[in-house]
């Protein structure tokens, strides 16, 4: 496939604190995930590809366009942010029409634009709001439908999940989605790689400003099933169910936890774990209130390859 986005040694700092540091890419059409903990590197690499800050060293190009200060182009790239940034007296509508204006669409079009893209996001019975009155989740999706109004080519998502309720997540996901299938290039951040693996397979790793890795998502799964994975259960007779793991090989070690009835277990075999699991819970009736993975994030697998 054709390389949409390329960056060459892209590196910014801001005084003595590293944004990002030499990283150098090639990213074509489809959804590309930008995965890193909090403070990688994700919104400084964002803001550097669509023009927004300039780098102190190395390039990006779109399509072999420099972006930076290319006011022609700008019209391809949708941007939604992470940090909210809007006029709070202005209503949803307002807000909306005042941006595509700045498009230089005619009236009509732009009527017809801020319609269309509100009722994607389920805004149009809040337009005439206004947006500081709005739920965390409502601006969250404002801003995804300004980023979408002028049917860019170019979809940079910066942690677009943040604030959505779980209904509101598997409908923007499902929109992020349906954008790839027009041949669109969409680059979607998140520190949760769930939230990314439910997009795309394709995906890249920043940590401390530094690209880690880039290809399939699957390898990042093999990164977190190399080391001891927590497995967090609460359920009524947690020692019943201990007895039950100590005599299996994928089972490396169990801990009661200091809440109640909470045991945790640690595994090298996630996949065979979770399978037998619940056979188990059959076999012994054991009643289970909760199953959580307290390490299955991408922080805990930084932060085990960095000690390692």
């Amino acid at each position: 496939m054709k390389t949409v986005i390329e960056t060459k040694k892209l590196s910014k700092w801001y005084g003595n604190v590293l944004g990002l540091s030499d990283v150098s890419l090639q990213i074509e059409a489809g959804i590309t995930g930008i995965l890193g903990p909090n403070g990688a590197g994700k919104s400084t690499f964002l803001k550097l590809i669509t023009g927004q800050i300039k780098p102190n060293i190395g390039s990006c190009t779109i399509e072999g366009q420099k972006i930076r200060n290319n006011y022609h182009f700008y019209s391809k790239i949708g941007f939604c942010p992470e940090q909210d940034s809007f006029y709070e007296e202005m209503t949803g509508w307002q807000f909306m029409t005042g941006l595509l204006k700045l498009h230089h669409y005619s009236p009509s079009e732009i009527k017809a634009m801020t319609k269309e893209a509100l009722e994607i996001v389920e805004l149009t019975e809040d337009k005439d709001r206004v947006i500081k009155s709005y739920s965390r989740g409502m601006r969250q999706r404002l801003k995804f439908a300004q980023a979408i109004a002028h049917k860019p080519e170019i979809i940079v998502f910066d942690e677009p999940l943040n604030g959505l309720d779980p209904l509101g997540r598997r409908k923007i996901i499902r929109l992020i989605k349906s954008y790839e299938e027009e041949g669109k290039t969409i680059l979607v951040s998140s520190h949760v790689l769930p939230e990314i693996e439910a997009m795309t397979k394709q995906i890249i790793l920043i940590h401390q400003g530094k690209v880690f890795a880039q290809g399939d998502i699957h390898y990042i799964r093999d990164l977190i099933d190399t080391h001891p994975h927590i497995v967090s259960i609460k359920c009524r007779n947690p020692r019943q169910l201990a007895s039950t793991f100590i005599q299996e090989d994928y089972v490396l070690n169990i801990h009661f936890g200091s809440a109640d009835n909470t045991l945790l277990i640690e595994t090298n075999n996630r996949d065979k774990f979770f399978s037998l699991l619940p056979s188990l819970f059959v076999k012994y009736n054991i009643e289970v209130d909760e199953i959580t993975s307290p390490d299955d994030n991408l922080q805990a697998v930084f932060d085990y390859l960095v000690e390692k």
